[in-house]
């Protein structure tokens, strides 16, 4: 195991950023920067031993100063859609940014947490190596309340699993819901669509939303439906059905309710590409995963090694509390009390069939 930094560029605010890589002995390799404490590159083989980099994302610090479609980012204070970009917490309401029409999403610009400077420090182990980033998002950034003590760890280790731990403390009590927002290719970043990537999901119900993909409160089941991805089946097979869920996003962008027990790190998602042999398996302890199959992406021409990056270009697996669960009381409750401490693993591991 072992790692190293190099530059990594210096941002419009003049501060220098780092770009750090973790390395196991099967020659996978993740790369990591200290600005947003984003995801720059996950390197790993195929069946074959040939290796490609899976993760969409930008050679410079320009392009994620950029980032529009979140490549690779670290996601808060609220990951996800806010209706009315607000939230009522102990009789005060709390007005949000409007960066989706009326809504909010992904906590807004003010600023972006996958746009900011984290303190950086390493750990390393025998079997595992560990980069963890640092910060305090003050009380009232981006409107939300409450001094904000937030760590994300990002771990590699022996068993080809990147291991994120995501951990906060609020002096107040807050609204906070943490993801990242990696897209994925394993048939190499720069390879086209993943239509023909198959999927499997651990969840009977979905949370169908309205036309500004924002959840009414119903769990539906999967059953019967384009959503059910309870066995293996490719990503395009159904992405074009006429089926109103599937009609308001374009493709998928849905919060799939996880078959898992509350507190336990489960397996809840896995991703095939049957050419290159690579296999992703998602596990997790949050209570929710958004399936999002690049729909709106409009060609990103900047892309690392020359790529441009079209629509279904990538697939992300975000773990999170449900959308909108600040204010729909029926789901679980992305409300961290003052005190609390905020404890979730995401994981994705990495192996060839």
């Amino acid at each position: 195991m072992k790692v190293t930094q190099k530059p990594f560029g210096v941002t419009k605010n003049g501060e220098e950023a780092t770009l750090y890589t973790l390395a196991n002995s099967n020659g996978m390799k993740v790369s990591f920067t200290d600005f947003g404490a984003n995801i720059v590159s996950i390197i790993v083989p195929d069946r074959y031993g040939n290796f490609a980099d899976v993760a969409l994302g930008f050679n410079n610090i320009e392009g994620y100063e950029d980032n529009k479609p979140g490549f690779g980012s670290f996601i808060g204070r609220n990951a996800n859609r806010i209706a009315g970009a607000r939230f009522e917490l102990n009789g005060k309401v709390y007005e949000l940014e409007k960066n989706e029409g009326k809504n909010n999403l992904h906590s807004g610009t003010n600023p972006a947490y996958n746009k900011v400077m984290y303190k950086t420090e390493i750990f390393e182990d025998e079997n595992m190596v560990s980069i963890e980033f640092s910060r305090l998002s003050p009380d009232n950034e981006q409107g939300f309340p409450g001094n904000l003590d937030i760590t994300v760890t990002y771990s590699l280790t022996e068993n080809n699993e990147l291991i994120i731990e995501y951990h906060a403390v609020s002096d107040k009590d807050t609204v906070v819901n943490l993801t990242n927002h990696s897209y994925f290719n394993l048939a190499g970043h720069n390879s086209g669509n993943i239509l023909n990537h198959k999927v499997w999901i651990n969840a009977d119900q979905f949370t169908p939303t309205d036309d500004k993909l924002i959840p009414t409160g119903e769990l539906r089941d999967v059953e019967g439906t384009p959503m059910d991805f309870r066995t293996l089946k490719p990503i395009g097979q159904d992405i074009n059905s006429d089926y109103e869920p599937l009609r308001q996003a374009g493709g998928y962008d849905h919060n799939y309710v996880l078959n898992i027990k509350p507190g336990e790190i489960e397996k809840v998602a896995e991703l095939v590409e049957e050419d290159s042999g690579r296999v992703m398996e998602v596990f997790t302890n949050k209570p929710g995963l958004q399936f999002y199959t690049s729909n709106m992406l409009t060609p990103v021409e900047n892309g690392k090694d020359g790529a441009t990056y079209d629509k279904w270009a990538g697939v992300c697996f975000e773990t999170q509390y449900f959308p909108n669960a600040c204010n729909i009381k029926s789901f679980p409750s992305s409300i961290l009390m003052a005190g609390q401490e905020y404890d979730f693993v995401t994981i994705y591991k990495f192996s060839c069939r």
